[in-house]
């Protein structure tokens, strides 16, 4: 007889491990015991695995009785109770993660073609779609075993096990105990997955620190939208796992605390493989955060997009502004950092949505110098105002926002920048800024916060508004204007 234990607190498991521990949970909670090859146990931090028969026909028992290949050509887990939808991204996402290699999965030559309703009202998003046939997880699994059937003492362990890890070139293939092998098949229950722009994707992998709570959590976040599935960032992935958990109970101390999150796409250094580890990044928990992201993503929402010239042809389209939002949460900086980075790289952007975060999102301190700015501002507009008219002449708005940009942009150290400062709020007299003197230079004689200074300076002259409240300066923008792209199929090699 055979007696496992897997336990989310063995000092041998990493993150992976223990969410492929919970998603045994969950795949066993939805089983009948009834005349099953396995018993289990499970408690808040355990599973416990017993079975009689050679431990081939267990784990196959146990699989089988996980993942199917449903009609349609999708991978279904029944645990996870999946609509159509929820098929379809459980299947991309997992077959552009854990099993992006040609050699783990089968796909059918020809795509079926596909429509998903994302809003009551709106036009259907329409996407190619290639059936799955066979794969990884309903094969045999017949590496894992000797040839009377009984485990391996070390099991090795190749990407579809776990996303972007590799071979070493003196100490071989990873090698795995049984139990964290037996884990790591029902790790994909656990994840979140994304599509990224650029043909990337993103893989979520939680904390969990009690079973049986967590399994009760699932259930409530079981649906897998496809406006869920596409997001603008691995950070927004993070962000958005974060903030739906944190809809369900806020008093839960069972909550999950953190995740993971692994960007896969190309690499320069192996042109085979589409979906190989760019990046991981550990995103914590911040309730500061986790708000400013659910305004944030109203402010800059997904748009639905129609070809003119294809008929019939719709996608997705992501926010731009976004990314460099959530980039700047999860690295717990302020929102706006980096904004002359930003705004050197995207001079069109979404300025509406720039304006409400301002409006909400600023502190007390970073409010002072951001209505000084924007009062100096409006004193210099309405000397540029005289002077069109004076020449009969219409005001160039454009122009005359990029000139005092560029008095901001162009310092490239502390003592620069402070002089366009000071030089700017003598020049255009601001009633905002009067009586605040010591607060304004406090930003800009600091080493630690001169920077901060401009970008927000730059975010001020960029979302000023008329007195009639609309934004200046520009086009609305910015969103990814193309349809997705399939990756070509990877090649046959090793991974």
């Amino acid at each position: 007889m055979t007696e496992l234990t897997l336990s989310i607190y063995d000092p041998n498991t990493l993150l992976p491990h223990r969410a492929g521990i919970a998603g045994l949970a969950l795949a066993l909670s939805s089983m009948p015991k009834e005349k099953a090859l396995v018993k289990w146990e499970i408690t808040e931090d355990e599973v416990k695995l017993a079975w009689e028969c050679i431990d081939r026909e267990a784990v196959q028992w146990l699989v089988k009785n996980t993942y199917r290949i449903a009609d349609g050509g999708y991978l279904d887990v029944p645990a996870l109770k999946l609509d159509r939808q929820g098929l379809y991204s459980f299947t991309e996402g997992v077959t552009s993660t854990f099993l992006q290699h040609s050699k783990q999965r089968k796909r059918d030559n020809n795509s079926v073609s596909l429509a998903f309703q994302i809003d009551e009202g709106s036009p259907e998003v329409r996407i190619d779609f290639r059936p799955l046939l066979e794969c990884y997880y309903t094969g045999d699994l017949k590496d894992a075993f000797n040839t009377t059937g009984a485990f391996k003492s070390e099991i090795s362990l190749k990407g579809h096990h776990l996303p972007g890890l590799v071979e070493c070139f003196v100490n071989g293939a990873y090698q795995e105990s049984p139990q964290n092998f037996i884990a790591l098949i029902f790790t994909p229950l656990a994840c979140s997955y994304h599509k990224l722009p650029e043909a990337r994707s993103a893989l979520v992998i939680p904390e969990i620190n009690n079973l049986t709570q967590w399994i009760y959590r699932k259930q409530e976040l079981s649906g897998r939208s496809y406006r869920n599935f596409r997001t603008s960032s691995a950070g927004e992935s993070g962000l958005q796992f974060l903030w739906r958990e944190a809809l369900i109970d806020d008093a839960d101390k069972y909550k999950v605390e953190y995740c993971e999150v692994y960007q896969l796409g190309k690499q320069t250094w192996d042109g085979n493989q589409s979906y190989l580890k760019q990046a991981v990044y550990r995103i914590r928990v911040k309730p500061e955060n986790i708000q400013i992201y659910d305004s944030a993503r109203q402010f800059f929402p997904l748009q639905i997009k129609t070809n003119d010239k294809k008929e019939n042809e719709t996608w997705l389209a992501l926010s731009k502004t976004l990314p460099w939002i959530c980039d700047n949460l999860i690295a717990d900086k302020p929102w706006y950092s980096g904004f002359y980075e930003f705004r050197k790289r995207n001079v069109l952007y979404e300025r509406t949505g720039l304006v409400k975060m301002t409006e909400n999102y600023l502190n007390v301190q970073e409010q002072i110098l951001f209505d000084a700015i924007q009062g100096a501002f409006s004193a210099y507009l309405r000397g540029q105002i005289v002077q069109a008219q004076k020449q009969g002449r219409k005001l160039d708005y454009g122009q005359v926002t990029d000139k005092v940009i560029y008095r901001f942009q162009r310092p490239s150290t502390q003592q620069e920048f402070a002089s366009a400062l000071v030089d700017f709020l003598s020049q255009f007299r601001s009633k905002a800024a009067s009586g605040m003197g010591a607060e304004i230079y406090a930003w800009i004689h600091r080493e630690s916060q001169w920077k901060q200074a401009r970008d927000l300076a730059l975010l001020a002259i960029a979302t000023y508004k008329s007195k009639k409240g609309d934004p200046l300066d520009g086009q609305e923008i910015s969103i990814e204007s193309s349809p997705e792209i399939e990756p070509e199929e990877n090649g046959d090699e090793d991974i």
